[in-house]
């Protein structure tokens, strides 16, 4: 069987070979997100097709035609780099796609962009103190008022708001509509008067997440995305690119490198961690692992190009798995240090900054976000093997 790429795909991994050694002097270390830097970064990768490479060139990206095989490639050697990766987050890789797919041109003009550069970052206000899984029964309001939309209610759990500059919303617009179709998808200026947001401490010690209110919050009607209380099927758009990116598989490689690499360093008894045969075999299942999940990206990759393919299973265990390998494989990482691992924040003996530590804490709560593992699990059975629904509860 012949694996290898072809000539053609050989010259283009020489070619971002070539990119990365000549760029391998940059370091955005300490930059914030939308430094000047970071942009101009942002822009280089554009630029040179190695990031948004199939986006349209009149929305801000390469322009470039869908070829697996070259994502794939950029991928991987992106991933064995230290080089600054691509931004990343809820506007580039949640909202742009579902824009893309959903927004009108207006829209599309006006936000995708910027958002590919880095320079406006958006936060997503979905989950409510009584609306978290079973997200359609929320409650925050949206009414129509002349040629405005006045918004009251609460989000909790936002990531990024406190320093966001756009909220991409769910908002009950039809209050007398059954609830799956009385939800609007509104775009609100972080900036408009009558928001507050209030961190909310995580275990990391960090506040990534926020609670955000809304008092009468007005603004334009223009600001909605698909139709009046049609706002659920573009929920649905966008929680399917969520899923995917809280388990991006080349995340994980470049994770799986460094984990490797510090296996390596670390000692027991004077071997190192990554010839004792117990820390091997852990190292080598998780290893399989993360090939699987990297074929099971290349899959739903090439049915883009491929309709007839049928990736409802591949799509539904993406987050799951890919949330769950990355809490083992910090999990492993804190197990190969010994002792040093259960150090936390100042400690002058911490590895890579505390990295490993606060991945393992992250992760774990990201196996409850973007609809938790237990209710993936539901989903899984009952619309992709097509098992019985769960029973309910009479009278709950």
């Amino acid at each position: 069987m012949d694996l290898e790429f072809g000539p053609e795909y050989d010259e283009f991994r020489e070619e971002v070979r070539s990119f990365i050694k000549a760029n391998e002097e940059v370091n955005l270390v300490g930059k914030s997100l939308r430094s000047s830097a970071r942009v101009e970064w942002q822009q280089t990768l554009i630029d040179n097709g190695y990031f948004a490479r199939s986006t349209p060139k009149e929305y801000g990206g390469f322009g470039g035609d869908i070829d697996i095989l070259k994502t794939r490639i950029i991928a991987e050697e992106f991933a064995k780099s230290s080089i600054p990766k691509p931004l990343g987050g809820q506007g580039i890789q949640m909202l742009v796609p579902t824009l893309l797919e959903l927004g009108t041109e207006e829209q599309k003009q006006a936000y995708v962009k910027p958002t590919l550069r880095g320079e406006i970052i958006w936060c997503q206000g979905y989950s409510e103190p009584n609306s978290g899984s079973d997200l359609a029964s929320l409650q925050t309001k949206g009414e129509l008022d002349g040629d405005e939309w006045v918004i009251n209610g609460q989000k909790t759990w936002t990531s990024t708001a406190k320093f966001a500059q756009m909220c991409f919303c769910l908002v009950r617009t039809e209050s007398d509509a059954p609830k799956h179709q009385g939800i609007s998808y509104l775009l609100i200026p972080m900036d408009t008067p009558g928001i507050e947001i209030r961190p909310i401490m995580q275990m990391t010690g960090d506040a990534d997440f926020n609670e955000v209110f809304f008092t009468d919050v007005r603004i334009p009607a223009t600001n909605i995305v698909g139709k009046r209380g049609e706002g659920w099927k573009v929920a649905n758009a966008t929680l399917t690119h969520e899923r995917g990116s809280l388990a991006d598989p080349d995340v994980i490689q470049n994770r799986l490198y460094a984990l490797i690499d510090l296996m390596k360093s670390e000692t027991i008894d004077g071997e190192r961690v990554i010839d004792k045969p117990v820390f091997r075999d852990r190292l080598l299942r998780v290893q399989g692992k993360v090939l699987a999940q990297q074929a099971n990206a290349l899959r739903l990759l090439s049915s883009s190009i491929n309709k007839g393919q049928d990736t409802t299973m591949a799509r539904f265990i993406t987050k799951l798995i890919g949330t769950e390998l990355r809490h083992e494989l910090e999990g492993l990482a804190i197990d190969a240090m010994g002792e040093i691992g259960t150090l936390y924040e100042d400690s002058p003996h911490l590895r890579d900054g505390g990295s490993w530590q606060m991945s393992y804490m992250y992760f774990l709560g990201l196996i409850i976000g973007g609809g938790t593992n237990q209710i993936q699990k539901n989903i899984i059975s009952e619309r992709a093997l097509g098992m019985p629904k769960e029973p309910k509860v009479q009278g709950a």
